[in-house]
């Protein structure tokens, strides 16, 4: 016999969150589907209520710096799960403050690309002070990834602005007989990250978007707005393709350790970010939808503020009908409060696309409309507010 229990949530929860804050390693289990800095802040304020979030990344960036290592290895983006790490990092003196400085590091946008290689040589060779203030076995771990890197870089790669910890990332991928988990765990090690950050799958995939036009753009950088003109029509799919110019239908599934970190999350957060290339992404792989339905603890949507150029003249309503529905035809036996359960927002202090909807009672859906913009993070969430009233739902 199941029996389902549910309690009343005070929102902010003050004894809930004193009592995570107090013991920290024993914080609930939170996971957000997410890519991209969006999270970012959020995850530093996190990490004081709980070492146990959980964080499934896409790596299907095909914009910024990892476009770069994309190109020039054949391999998926590691940007945003550098990114992540880094801020779920240790930052006090009882974490690795060394590998930290030195994994923030980006090399000179001005320098030539002599210098440039000369100073990552150094590094390689223990003599550049980023790596020499790094004691051992940490120093020759990093010497080593980043030898790695080195010894496979094309002659033509811009180091300019490159990622010091981008780079060790990729060195340890190469060196992993390309496979992204042993690297990931290493990099987590090196800067002691309070949490758990994986990449959704290993699959050097990328996304690609059917229009409403007609068009199908390949390429995450296409759909954002961000290093070419925003969409101007709504996106009807996304779709996972193995080419990166042209549009080759591929088929990603996740592996069953990250199968039970959803199974067995305390919560589930959609939270907010490029609604199709950083959320929806992280629901194509095969049997993250079915592991969503099957865990039966909360599951939040946090929407978008503003403008986001994905969501090219969607209302509210109509993002989290795009949503549900990817998810109901993933799982079509599955009740609507098995795959979603409440929405958190603020449309006192917020702008949000559209009215806020009024009839998600009906299916099961509660909308929690409180505090979580102040007069200092406006237009945007308070990643303070934001994480204690999360924290109150756990």
């Amino acid at each position: 016999m199941n029996i389902k229990i549910t309690r009343s949530a005070v929102i902010p929860d003050p004894i809930r969150i004193s009592l995570y804050h107090k013991a920290p390693e024993l914080g609930p289990k939170i996971l957000f589907f997410s890519g991209g800095s969006a999270l970012n802040e959020l995850s530093q304020h996190l990490k004081n209520f709980t070492y146990n979030s959980i964080h499934l990344v896409t790596p299907f960036d095909s914009g910024g710096s990892s476009a770069k290592l994309r190109h020039a290895f054949d391999m998926p983006a590691i940007g945003d799960l550098r990114s992540r790490m880094v801020a779920l990092a240790d930052e006090t003196v009882t974490g690795h403050p060394d590998v930290y400085r030195l994994f923030t590091h980006r090399l000179s946008i001005k320098e030539s690309q002599k210098v440039l290689l000369q100073q990552l040589t150094n590094m390689v060779e223990g003599k550049d002070p980023l790596i020499r203030a790094i004691p051992n076995p940490m120093r020759r771990l990093i010497r080593n990834l980043l030898g790695f890197f080195t010894g496979q870089v094309p002659d033509n790669f811009d180091l300019r602005g490159a990622s010091i910890g981008n780079l060790a990332l990729a060195g340890g991928y190469l060196n992993n007989h390309r496979h992204l988990d042993p690297v990931i765990f290493l990099f987590s090690k090196l800067v002691n990250v309070q949490g758990t950050v994986r990449a959704i799958v290993n699959d050097n995939f990328h996304l690609a978007a059917e229009l409403e036009s007609g068009d199908i753009l390949v390429g995450q950088h296409r759909m954002t707005g961000k290093e070419v003109k925003p969409i101007k029509s709504r996106i009807k799919h996304i779709l996972l393709s193995s080419h990166p110019d042209k549009y080759v239908p591929a088929v990603a599934k996740i592996r069953k350790k990250n199968r039970k970190l959803i199974q067995t999350a305390d919560l589930i957060c959609f939270p907010p970010g490029s609604f199709y290339s950083s959320l929806m992404a992280n629901l194509l792989p095969e049997g993250v939808i079915s592991a969503i339905a099957s865990n039966e603890n909360p599951k939040i949507f946090i929407p978008n503020l503003g403008i986001d150029p994905e969501q090219h003249g969607m209302t509210l309503k109509e993002v989290i009908n795009a949503l549900l529905s990817v998810m109901q035809n993933a799982s079509p036996n599955a009740p609507t409060d098995t795959l979603l359960n409440y929405i958190l927002l603020d449309s006192k202090n917020g702008k949000y696309s559209g009215p806020i909807p009024v009839a998600l009672n009906k299916k099961g859906i509660t909308i929690i409309d409180t505090h979580l913009i102040s007069p200092e993070s406006s237009p945007y969430y308070d990643p303070f507010l934001l994480s204690n009233a999360i924290l109150s739902l756990v």
